[in-house]
């Protein structure tokens, strides 16, 4: 399994979907052996993460160096030595590294997984060279297409260029492309029409039923009534046009304006947004400061116990992300906590809140939309008849259902 995001790194969620499969997988009758990035790769990590990897688990670092701090010299780096993006020179050593494990292992399947492009291709040369089936876990598409303005991303074209291509070779030589919405997967079908549809296969994110156990023990009883009402983003929140919160602030401020809201009312909690500083001067511009706190991060267990406390959940997501499903969603789905989520009513998100019968929609980028739902929404909160998760019906997102899944995906993929 080749994957950059791993224990202990740290300012993503994106190491939970492949931590979940070391879990899981032995269960199903697969032993995974990870290979992943020297920890001096990781832009910030949490040693405390560490626990998280299971007891025997087999886990390999190859040298791996960020462009932006290791190769810069007074914040400039050269632009090729950060395509497909910052880690490419990990294939120096993950090459090399992959080949001896797989020497010493003799592994029936690779497994690689996106957003970081350079697994990929250490698996692409590591397949080209032995000839073990490969699964390759892209999540999302590698490069997309705004289907209203025509715009492209990544925008760069020379990043466009290099990531289309690793796209299409992967697509083309590996066993399975898995896609964790059925929006992703569609993109991709359209895009290679020569590609069977049954060798795109669909594996979503979801929650691990064990972190919440262990979350829920840290929940403590509190009056709900004597305390505002909270509403919490948890994680990163880009400042980018299909992310962007600052409809929703200029929103909070027309509510506020019209004494809807207060500080003595509704806090909003944007814990580890990654852009604190960005925000913070629009915030004190609008008057909000006393509403919208900034939170630093805080361990995973935590942060799923906080989840657990809030009042509402918020969720950002604007149509040029209409296919994919931010994996929040579905820790907020086993939450069971109201959400509000500001989304395209066209998008993959937008569908299984209304499969699940849960969530008040908005569109992210309407002040006068945002307003009106948010205030309805708080009554409904605050009348506690904002509607929740049934539990027994999520249970088909947790990652060890999802695990089942990959585990027959893997079997499928080896030649009998």
């Amino acid at each position: 399994m080749v994957a950059y995001h791993f224990p202990p790194a740290s300012g993503s969620s994106g190491h939970l979907r492949t931590l979940s499969f070391v879990r899981e997988l032995p269960r199903h009758g697969w032993q995974p052996i990870v290979l992943t990035a020297s920890k001096i790769a990781y832009p910030s990590t949490a040693e405390s993460s560490v626990a998280e990897i299971p007891t025997g688990a087999l886990v390999y670092r190859a040298w791996a160096f960020d462009a932006a701090r290791h190769l810069a010299i007074r914040g400039r780096y050269l632009r090729r030595t950060a395509l497909p993006d910052r880690w490419a020179n990990w294939v120096l050593a993950g090459i090399p590294a992959g080949l001896a494990l797989i020497a010493r292992h003799r592994p029936k399947v690779l497994w690689t997984t996106y957003p970081i492009a350079t697994a990929h291709v250490i698996g692409l040369v590591l397949h080209k060279l032995t000839g073990i089936p490969w699964v390759a876990d892209f999540r999302d598409p590698m490069i997309e297409v705004d289907p209203y303005t025509g715009e492209r991303a990544p925008s760069d074209p020379d990043l466009w260029k290099v990531r289309s291509w690793i796209e299409s070779r992967v697509i083309k030589n590996s066993s399975r492309s898995v896609f964790v919405s059925s929006g992703a997967r569609r993109i991709c079908q359209e895009r290679y029409p020569d590609i069977p549809l049954e060798k795109m296969a669909l594996v979503p994110n979801g929650y691990d039923e064990g972190s919440f156990v262990e979350a829920e023990k840290k929940v403590a009883a509190s009056d709900k009534n004597s305390r505002p009402t909270v509403l919490l983003h948890s994680g990163l929140l880009y400042p980018t046009p299909d992310r962007d919160p600052k409809d929703f602030f200029q929103a909070l401020a027309t509510l506020k304006q019209a004494k809807l809201i207060s500080s003595q009312h509704l806090h909003v909690v944007l814990r580890a947004s990654g852009y604190e500083e960005r925000y913070r001067p629009g915030i004190q511009r609008l008057g909000l400061e006393e509403i919208v706190h900034l939170k630093p991060p805080i361990p995973y267990p935590e942060a799923l116990a906080e989840m657990l406390q809030a009042d509402g959940l918020l969720l950002f997501q604007g149509h040029t992300s209409n296919p994919a499903i931010p994996a929040k969603l579905y820790e907020y789905f086993r939450a069971r906590r109201p959400i509000f989520a500001l989304v395209h009513e066209d998008g993959d998100t937008a569908a299984i809140l209304r499969s699940e019968g849960v969530g008040k929609i908005v569109p992210l980028n309407s002040p006068h939309q945002i307003a009106n739902g948010l205030k309805q929404f708080l009554e409904e909160v605050r009348n506690g008849v904002a509607p929740v998760a049934f539990l027994d019906a999520i249970q088909k997102h947790s990652r060890s259902a999802h695990a089942a899944e990959m585990a027959q995906l893997l079997e499928d993929v080896v030649p009998r």
